[in-house]
């Protein structure tokens, strides 16, 4: 389906383009929120990717996935973000909502783990951020991402185990001093 709708929106037709960007448009967002981890700048970010995939439809070609290239324009427009400001750690506060009174430590403690996981994942070079939030928050394989950030594969698997090496030892060390809040 996704390929004739391709084909569609690259043809001209405008219904077409339209609800590929719609389906495209909450991974666009969830990818520059996790890397920029700053809502506007997220949002600012992924209107830019969605323009930019509008008007380079034509420009796709099939040897990428479409994800992969859509992934490919979102992390760069960040990237470049990133260089224009460096940003500041923010984690926004989620309100819990607790369904019974017996599961409010448990939501408590969750929430305070899925805290310091966003926290220390902002604590990472831009470069192990991305591969970490295109890895297991976008769900792209190796293969995708090096086609994404247009790496070689060992330099993914190299940034994606450093990574991983560098949140163990941040959240064991956060672990050691506590819960935080």
């Amino acid at each position: 389906m996704e390929q004739g709708l391709i084909r569609a929106a690259q043809s001209g037709d405008r219904d077409a383009l339209i609800t590929l960007l719609r389906e495209i448009e909450q991974h666009v967002y969830r990818t520059a929120y996790y890397i920029l981890n700053n809502e506007q700048d997220a949002m600012d970010a992924a209107q830019e990717a969605l323009i930019r995939v509008y008007t380079k439809i034509n420009s796709y070609e099939e040897k990428a996935q479409f994800k992969t290239w859509v992934q490919r324009i979102v992390t760069n427009i960040c990237i470049d973000k990133f260089r224009r400001n460096k940003p500041t750690v923010s984690i926004d506060e989620h309100d819990l909502v607790f369904q019974d009174s017996q599961d409010v430590e448990r939501e408590v403690m969750s929430g305070y783990i899925a805290q310091d996981i966003q926290q220390a994942i902002n604590q990472l070079p831009d470069h192990h951020r991305t591969v970490i939030v295109l890895r297991y928050l976008q769900d792209l394989s190796y293969n995708e991402i090096a086609d994404c950030l247009n790496l070689p594969l060992n330099t993914v698997k190299s940034y994606l185990f450093r990574a991983r090496q560098q949140l163990q030892n941040m959240l064991h060390e956060h672990q050691k001093g506590g819960v935080s809040g």
